[in-house]
């Protein structure tokens, strides 16, 4: 809490001595639909985004089937209620069949440099997380690594402030916000899913401590974007709930099924004439994991690593670029390699299939500015298994 009112402080103080801006806004500065709405000018504000997948299972021995799926179909509504003062919302369906609610938060704007932000927030951590439209990413589905490790879609409850210096070429977010759900009578975090079934996602979600979650992009230099995140505090635990503070026994209890996460991340964006280049990189502390091992054995629990660790390099190249069209072909290649067991406590053993490396190949075309056509091969090996397993994805995106 002390860092939070420190860091606001001073970001505050020194956006008071950097309000003038430069007339343009530089190409590797990014915003994601929600900001996008944000500038937009109207008091009623409608965006979306959507994509179709196909995914087959390529095997020389088995007859698989393939799957073909809406995966998700966003919807964003956004009000301006006057100049300072902004709401933004995301509804997301997936699967056809299932609805939720991915943003939902209000802005305030106290000058051209610093607005206070609380809600239903993304939390800044990694690029897909808070950049995850189909027409931003190579591949037709998210990268692995932020499945597990930053499980996309992340967001919980929370409020901060977040702007842009351009003077100095940072962009800045700070957030309190609620944790991961770690136990809640079942554990909902563990070594085969990382942190993933831990997001409570603003859905009658409980609290028992806050979390810090912060960013810092650097986009000085033409081309290139910089990004330093990152997320401090517990997993949340139901059994905190009506205990008596002198009762030194149940408070015990209630801290065995908590878990400390200290996770960091980097990443580059890199672009020049028809090259991309994107690269991403996470590394994760868990701490108190013997005892919630110990503590959830037989509870869903018993195999949580003590740290985590992924990163991905992504190239790609647009071959159309000479030509004078505003049609895109990007080939790309994509190497992921993480691990959710990279460390473990004494008391479980090490998952060698927790630890995977994926290679993704392929083309992304882009008929014009907001629409996308994929196709890839993946190929995906973990430490336990010397031979990998492929997988045809094919699918379409738009985002408007």
């Amino acid at each position: 809490m002390k860092s939070f009112i420190l860091t606001t402080a001073l970001l505050i103080t020194t956006a008071s001595f950097l309000i003038a801006q430069p007339d343009s806004i530089p190409s590797n500065l990014y915003f994601n639909s929600a900001e996008k709405m944000l500038m937009t000018n109207g008091n009623l504000k409608i965006g979306g985004y959507g994509e179709v997948h196909y995914n087959q299972p390529v095997s020389s021995d088995v007859r698989k089937n393939g799957t073909l799926d809406v995966h998700r179909l966003i919807m964003m509504l956004g009000y301006q209620f006057n100049d300072k003062v902004q709401f933004v919302s995301e509804l997301e369906f997936e699967h056809v069949s299932e609805v939720y609610v991915e943003q939902a938060f209000l802005q305030i704007k106290l000058n051209n440099l610093v607005n206070f932000r609380g809600g239903l927030i993304l939390t800044p951590m990694g690029i897909i997380n808070e950049y995850h439209e189909p027409t931003t990413f190579n591949g037709v589905e998210r990268p692995q690594i932020d499945n597990a490790i930053s499980p996309s879609t992340w967001r919980e409850i929370g409020f901060g402030i977040t702007g842009v210096i351009l003077p100095v070429s940072l962009r800045y977010q700070a957030y309190l916000m609620n944790g991961f759900n770690g136990f809640d009578g079942q554990a909902r975090i563990g070594g085969a899913s990382g942190l993933r079934g831990g997001r409570q996602k603003g859905a009658e979600s409980y609290i028992s401590s806050p979390n810090f979650s912060g960013k810092v992009e650097y986009f000085g230099i033409r081309g290139l974007n910089l990004g330093l995140s990152g997320y401090f505090g517990n997993t949340q635990s139901t059994l905190y709930n009506g205990i008596d503070k002198n009762n030194e026994a149940a408070i015990e209890k209630a801290d065995s099924s908590v878990v400390g996460i200290s996770m960091v991340g980097a990443d580059a964006r890199y672009s020049y004439k028809g090259l991309k280049l994107t690269g991403q990189f996470y590394y994760t502390v868990l701490s108190n994991t013997e005892q919630f091992n110990k503590f959830t054995s037989g509870k869903g629990g018993g195999n949580l690593g003590s740290s985590m660790f992924g990163y991905y390099i992504d190239l790609g190249y647009n071959v159309l670029r000479s030509v004078k069209t505003e049609m895109q072909l990007i080939p790309f290649v994509n190497y992921s390699n993480y691990d959710t067991h990279h460390k473990v406590p004494v008391n479980i053993t090490d998952n060698l299939s927790y630890q995977k490396n994926v290679i993704t190949t392929g083309l992304s075309f882009f008929p014009t500015q907001g629409v996308v056509v994929k196709t890839d091969l993946q190929f995906v090996k973990t430490g336990a298994s010397d031979k990998y397993v492929t997988t045809f994805n094919a699918g379409f995106g738009v985002m408007f």
